[in-house]
């Protein structure tokens, strides 16, 4: 429950509070922590290192982010590329069309992700409190207090000038805020394991469906293989049993053999929603993740989607804290990601339609958009784009330069990559050589290393803010850099 409760004197203790150790949480945590701010970060589960995990798949805007922080070298190093995606059996789609350094999907499992995010966390000094649940909170003019119970039920309370709820499907933070979360299931009884293979599939990555079954396998590229199944004539709760032998039976419907499987090291079922809670931030607090949307898993874009709001949202909050920004700038947060959020619902939910296609109507429906991908390729390269995060972009102003809102590549330039500069955490002008602008100590100076004469103003999250064609004077910047 949330309320109004008078001003009162207890001091602040962090600068942000962020609710939920998972990816989101933990880079938006070391975002704000490396920007000099004090933060702490409560997880409800214990402190512990698992090899079970649900999201596998790593997209290329993702790795940029990764990049313009220092760890998507270290994590490409433990995964396996996938350069080609192969969907219902007729249908290739060729990642290395994507305008990137990184042109493909990485395949590595959820906590090796959350391992560079926690190790990068920790050297930035983020308090870490781990069986440590959200209760309650409340909120007033200045602050947000939240109301915790540690493992052995010791109530305290946390006081924190913002808040933000990475904590997942089951959000504490979005129930205490009494925010809504609608929406519905979209595909019931999905059994997950990682097994060992006798056989090896014919892809690194195939997705595979009849109708009456379909599987998605994907390899970890250290012997581990993921197996993602749903079988229509086998429609049960979560809590029904589960053993190996329903994972062969589908993937042996939907694939045809069930590649002599064998060592499940975890198998799990669960059901996927479709969710959106209606608003992403009310007043101090804020919702990242799945806490502000969940969706079915096709296309693995929820651990991205859920990682580009905490990049989206770090450099805000930072620079409204550091007195660099008005505190309006928030406003833009859930202006930029709710709309990417449903998006991003539409897009998993009708690639599981599609997988999941039953009558002749739905079956002509699926070959029909499988041959327009696979022949028209500005259609195709559309769909790649927005999958991989590469085409996502944000609404600029009317009369704005065209490149504004658009996502900034890894240019290179007189001092280095954009990616490398972007690892300051701070906002990057870019400007034709020989002209230096009077710059805000928080702004780095950077020059194209050709002839191009355009300027950009590139956000700490690698979005272009503003660009120009025209040449400009350090008063004619002082405004833009203002806002």
């Amino acid at each position: 429950m949330t309320d109004q409760p008078s001003p009162g004197s207890s001091p602040t203790t962090t600068d942000v509070l962020v609710v939920g150790a998972g990816p989101t949480g933990l880079l938006l945590a070391g975002d704000l922590a490396a920007a000099g701010l004090s933060v702490t970060l409560v997880e409800r589960r214990p402190q512990e290192t698992s090899n079970l995990t649900r999201a596998f798949a790593v997209h290329a805007r993702t790795l940029e982010m990764l990049d313009a922080r220092g760890l998507a070298d270290e994590l490409i190093s433990k995964g396996e590329i996938i350069r080609s995606l192969q969907l219902f059996g007729r249908l290739a789609l060729d990642l290395g069309r994507l305008r990137s350094r990184f042109p493909y999907l990485l395949v590595t499992p959820q906590y090796e992700v959350e391992g560079v995010l926690e190790r990068r966390a920790r050297s930035a000094s983020v308090d870490f409190r781990y069986g440590t649940e959200l209760v309650g909170l409340h909120q007033d003019a200045d602050s947000v207090t939240a109301e915790v119970r540690t493992g052995d039920h010791t109530p305290t309370s946390l006081r924190a000038r913002y808040l933000v709820g990475t904590d997942g499907v089951r959000s504490a933070v979005r129930e205490a805020l009494g925010l809504p979360f609608p929406g519905t299931a979209v595909i019931r009884s999905i059994v997950l394991a990682d097994v060992r293979l006798t056989e090896e599939p014919e892809t690194l990555l195939s997705v595979r469906g009849n109708g009456e079954a379909f599987t998605v396998i994907a390899s970890f590229g250290d012997g581990w293989y993921r197996v993602m199944g749903w079988n229509r004539n086998r429609q049960v709760p979560d809590t029904a049993p589960v053993d190996l032998d329903e994972v062969r039976e589908i993937t042996r419907a939907a694939l045809g053999t069930d590649l002599g499987m064998h060592d499940a090291r975890w198998i799990s079922r669960f059901h996927s929603d479709e969710r959106q809670a209606p608003s992403y931030r009310t007043g101090r607090v804020f919702l990242a993740g799945d806490a502000a949307h969940v969706h079915s898993p096709a296309g693995g874009q929820g651990m991205n989607t859920g990682i580009q709001d905490a990049a989206n949202l770090s450099w805000k909050l930072a620079a409204v804290l550091r007195g660099h920004a008005p505190a309006s700038l928030l406003d833009s947060y859930e202006s930029e990601r709710h709309p990417v959020g449903a998006a991003v619902l539409r897009s998993s939910g009708a690639l599981i339609r599609l997988a999941m296609a039953h009558t002749p109507f739905q079956r002509a429906a699926r070959s029909v958009c499988t041959r327009l991908l696979s022949t028209v390729r500005p259609a195709s390269a559309k769909a790649i784009a927005m999958v991989s995060g590469i085409g996502i972009s944000y609404p600029a102003g009317r009369g704005a330069h065209h490149l504004t809102g658009k996502r900034a590549p890894d240019l290179h330039l007189a001092e280095g990559r954009l990616h490398t500069l972007l690892r300051e955490g701070s906002p990057i002008l870019v400007t034709p050589a020989g002209r230096t602008p009077e710059l805000p100590a928080h702004v780095i100076s950077a020059h194209w290393s050709g002839t191009r004469h355009t300027s950009l103003l590139v956000r700490p999250d690698g979005y272009i803010a503003w660009a120009s064609e025209k040449q400009h004077t350090a008063g004619d910047l002082a405004p833009l850099l203002g806002r």
